[in-house]
């Protein structure tokens, strides 16, 4: 039971560790708290850059919170034990990283992270038709994420950096038009904002799941094992909102408010 005890203790710690991030959280400001921004990739102008706010701090805490409890619930899994716990956890730091980037390229690379272990979490240690459940989890998610990489790419080369703050910035001062890239950044007949807009919320919008991207929810909910389904429910599912909240709504403000239904 050694490695059962050995994954508890590793998600205890962030939950604790969140635990002090929420009571020394200032709510009277609105600005990134505890952040860190380190140069990482310099020919590419990426940087590990990680914090919280408002937004980010409570999602923090639920995640740790909640993937300290199916640990626990997990104590009865009795099938490749190792193996299990490992990619729990690296789920886990996956989910926890998605909520603390502050850099596109690094909100990328956690959110691909989130997608292998989940995928063997079901494919493995699901019910009887885990494997079917697995693969259109994993295929929707893939073109989700095929449809987010292009519009952070383009979104780099328009802005010159990853950073989310300074293309929320750049945004605001209506300077993120596409103007730099070949033919003012139209794609397929689209304004720049437009198709970033589309393809943005395209890929967060199969994480909530919005319809019509919502037939892979019931197939991965019913075979996956009772813990990755409880976090699945509440913690997966709320990625794609944040995400729209995180960079679909500021970056691009102005197309989300045009396709509004309200």
């Amino acid at each position: 039971d050694l490695h059962r005890w050995v994954a508890l203790v590793v998600a205890a710690i962030p939950m604790f560790l969140s635990i002090r991030l929420m009571t020394g959280f200032d709510r009277g400001i609105t600005e990134i708290q505890f952040w860190t921004q380190i140069p990482w990739i310099r020919s590419f102008n990426i940087e590990y850059f990680v914090g919280v706010d408002g937004v980010s701090v409570s999602m923090v805490l639920l995640t740790a919170f909640l993937s300290f409890l199916c640990v626990i619930a997990s104590w009865g899994i009795t099938k490749a034990t190792k193996g299990y716990f490992a990619l729990f956890l690296i789920l886990e730091a996956g989910m926890l990283g998605v909520f603390i980037a502050l850099d596109f390229f690094l909100f990328y690379i956690f959110w691909e992270l989130m997608l292998i272990p989940m995928y063997f979490l079901i494919g493995i240690w699901g019910g009887p038709r885990r494997e079917y459940a697995a693969i259109k989890f994993f295929l929707y998610t893939l073109a989700g994420s095929v449809l987010m990489l292009v519009a952070i790419v383009a979104l780099r080369l328009d802005s010159g950096t990853f950073d989310i703050p300074t293309m929320v910035e750049l945004a605001r001062q209506g300077q993120l038009t596409g103007a730099s890239l070949p033919g003012g950044g139209e794609l397929l007949g689209m304004q720049f904002t437009t198709w970033v807009f589309w393809f943005l919320f395209v890929g967060f919008a199969i994480k909530v799941p919005v319809w019509p991207f919502h037939t892979w929810l019931p197939d991965a909910h019913v075979e996956a094992p009772t813990p990755i389904s409880v976090i699945l429910a509440g913690i997966l599912l709320k990625l794609g909102g944040y995400g729209m909240l995180r960079a679909c709504f500021p970056i691009v403000p102005d197309a989300f408010q045009s396709f509004a239904l309200a």
